[in-house]
C-alpha cells in the first residue's frame, strides 16, 4: 500500500458528526484540520426505528461539507464510521447509500464492541504512556463504550444500548427536569450495567478515564461552576445534577459552562454518567481529549503501515478455531493465483477484493471445529456474528457470504445477499478448494481461467482431468452448480502438446 502523509476519519455519531484530519510524522499523527457537526440522527429514530426524511436531509447536507474538504484524498486514506443508530436503524441500508454518494467515500457500520476498541485507542494514543490499566467510558449519542486496557491494548470491551440522545429523549421529554426522572434514568442505566459490573470490577483498573462530549461537557460544567479543579468527580456529578434538578431543565443562561446544542442531550448523558459512577465505584475520572475520530485514524495508519488489526483477528480465529493451517495456506494461494489470473494487470496491494478472499480462504474452515457436516455454514454464522476487532459489520456480513457460497449448492446463495463483486471471489474460492480437496501437498495442474458478467471459464490439461476422474466428475457438477445461478461454466481439456507450449509460454 502507498504510504500516506495525510489520514481523514469520518464518525457519524449519533449525536454528531464528526471529520478529523491528521498528518503522519514518524508514526504518529498531528491534527490538521477538524469539523463538527450536531445532526442528532439518533433524535431522528421513528417509534419503528427509522430514521426520519428530515433527519436524513440534514445528515446528508453535512457529508457533503465533509465531502468537499475530503476531495482529493485517496481512498486508503479516508475511513468513515458509523455507530449505534446506524446499527440499529432499519432504514440505515438506503440512507447509507445516498450518504457514500454525498461523503464520496465507503461508509462502514462498526459493531459495539469494536467501537469500543477503536476509542480506546484514541483515548490511549492522546495520554501519557502507561503500562497501569485504565477504565476508558464513553457515553455517546446511542450507546455506552467500556474498556479496561493497558498500554495500547484493550484487555475487556463492551458496548452497552443506552446514551445520551435516547435517554434524553426517553426521561426528560420537552426537556423537563425533576428527581423523579432522574431516579428512572439513572435506574435504567444500573440495570444495563448490572450485566458487566462484575466482570469489570473483577478485572480492575488503576486510572477512569472518560472520552467524547458528553464527558468534556460535563467536566466543563463542573469547572465552571466550581464543583472540580479538573476531571469529574461523583461528588461533582451529584451537585450537577441537584442544580439541573433546581432550575428543571437545562438552560444555558444559568447554568455556566453549558454550550446551548449541548444541554437537550445533558440530562441523559448525565443519569447516565451518574448511574455509571455509582455501579463501577468509581470516586473520579480524568477525561481524554481522545475519542473514536482518533482510534480510526491510529488504526487506518497500521493498515496502510502493514499493521492491519483486521490480519491480526484473522491468525487468532484460525488458532482459536483450530484451523488446518497447511490446507489453509494451500487454499488461499491457489484461489489468489485464480483471481489474479481472472484481473490481469489490477494492483494487488490496495485491492480490497483481494484481500478479503485471502481472509475468507484463511477462515473457509473454522466451522469444521463445530461439525464437519455442512461446516461452511457454522463458518459463515461464525464470521457474521462474532466479535471480530478491526473488521466492519459490513465486512463480516461479505466476508460469511463468501465463506457460504464456497461450498455446496449455489441455487441456495440467491437471497443470501450476493453482489456481482462477491462472484468472482466465490468462483476462485471454489475452484482452489475443489481442486485441493485431497489436502495435501500435490503438484498442481496448469490453469487458465477467465470470466465476465455472465460466467467462468476454465482449460485444465485432459490428461490431469483423466488422471483425477473425482475432480473432473466436480467440475461437472460445478457447472451445473453455477447455471442454477443463470451464470455459465464451461470446463475445457487441452492437449498436451497445448499444455506444453503454454508451460514454456
Amino acid at each position: 500500500m502507498a504510504r500516506q502523509e495525510t489520514l481523514a476519519a469520518v464518525d457519524l455519531g449519533s449525536n454528531s458528526f464528526h471529520l478529523q484530519i491528521g498528518r503522519v510524522v514518524d508514526g504518529q499523527i498531528y491534527p490538521l484540520d477538524s469539523l463538527r457537526e450536531v445532526v442528532r440522527i439518533g433524535a431522528g429514530l421513528t417509534a419503528d426505528k427509522r430514521i426520519d426524511r428530515a433527519t436524513q436531509a440534514g445528515a446528508l447536507e453535512v457529508l457533503r461539507r465533509f465531502g468537499e474538504r475530503l476531495r482529493g484524498f485517496p481512498r486508503q486514506s479516508v475511513r468513515a464510521v458509523g455507530t449505534n443508530t446506524l446499527r440499529v436503524a432499519k432504514n440505515a441500508p438506503q440512507f447509507l447509500r445516498e450518504a457514500r454518494q454525498e461523503l464520496g467515500f465507503p461508509i462502514e457500520v462498526i459493531a459495539g464492541r469494536e467501537e469500543a476498541r477503536l476509542i480506546y485507542l484514541g483515548v490511549a494514543h492522546s495520554m501519557p504512556p502507561a503500562q497501569h490499566k485504565r477504565l476508558v467510558i464513553d457515553v455517546g449519542g446511542g450507546s455506552t463504550e467500556f474498556v479496561i486496557g493497558a498500554g495500547f491494548e484493550p484487555q475487556l470491551t463492551e458496548s452497552l444500548y443506552m446514551g445520551c440522545v435516547s435517554y434524553s429523549l426517553k426521561y426528560f421529554p420537552e426537556g423537563r427536569i425533576d428527581k423523579s426522572r432522574f431516579k428512572a434514568a439513572e435506574l435504567a442505566a444500573r440495570q444495563e450495567l448490572a450485566g458487566i459490573a462484575l466482570a469489570y470490577r473483577g478485572l480492575g483498573w488503576q486510572e477512569a478515564v472518560g472520552s467524547s462530549g458528553t464527558a468534556r461537557s460535563i467536566e466543563t460544567i463542573l469547572r465552571e461552576n466550581g464543583f472540580t479543579a479538573q476531571g469529574i468527580t461523583r461528588e461533582g456529578v451529584e451537585r450537577l445534577r441537584g442544580l439541573l434538578v433546581k432550575h428543571e431543565r437545562a438552560d444555558p443562561d444559568r447554568i455556566a459552562g453549558l454550550r446551548a446544542n449541548r444541554a437537550p442531550v445533558l440530562p441523559g448523558g448525565l443519569a447516565i454518567l451518574s448511574a455509571v459512577l455509582d455501579e463501577l465505584g468509581v470516586e473520579e475520572m480524568a477525561v481524554s481529549d481522545g475519542a473514536l475520530r482518533h482510534g480510526v485514524l491510529y488504526d487506518l495508519l497500521g493498515r496502510v503501515q502493514h499493521r492491519d488489526m483486521r490480519a491480526a483477528t484473522v491468525a487468532q480465529f484460525g488458532r482459536r478455531y483450530h484451523v488446518d493451517a497447511p490446507q489453509a495456506e494451500r487454499v488461499r494461494r491457489l484461489a489468489l493465483a485464480i483471481y489474479d489470473a481472472l484481473f490481469p494487470g489490477r494492483e494487488r496491494e490496495d485491492d480490497a477484493d483481494r484481500q478479503l478472499l485471502e481472509w475468507a480462504a484463511q477462515l473457509a474452515e473454522v466451522g469444521l471445529s463445530i461439525e464437519h457436516a455442512q461446516y461452511h455454514k457454522h463458518s459463515a454464522y461464525v464470521l457474521q456474528n462474532a466479535d471480530m476487532p478491526g473488521f466492519s459489520r459490513m465486512e463480516q456480513q461479505r466476508l460469511a457470504r463468501v465463506v457460504l457460497a464456497h461450498r455446496g449448492k449455489l441455487r441456495k446463495m440467491q437471497d443470501a445477499g450476493l453482489e456481482g463483486a462477491d462472484w468472482p471471489l466465490v468462483f476462485a474460492l471454489r475452484l482452489a478448494s475443489l481442486i485441493l480437496r485431497r489436502r495435501s501437498d500435490v503438484k498442481l495442474p496448469l490453469l487458465r481461467v477467465a470470466g465476465d458478467q455472465g460466467g467462468f471459464e476454465i482449460e485444465l490439461a485432459q490428461s490431469w482431468l483423466d488422471d483425477n476422474p473425482l475432480s473432473a466428475a466436480a467440475l461437472e457438477d460445478e457447472a451445473g452448480h453455477w447455471k442454477s445461478v443463470g451464470m455459465k461454466l464451461t470446463v475445457s481439456g487441452l492437449s498436451d502438446k497445448k499444455v506444453s507450449v503454454l508451460a514454456r509460454g
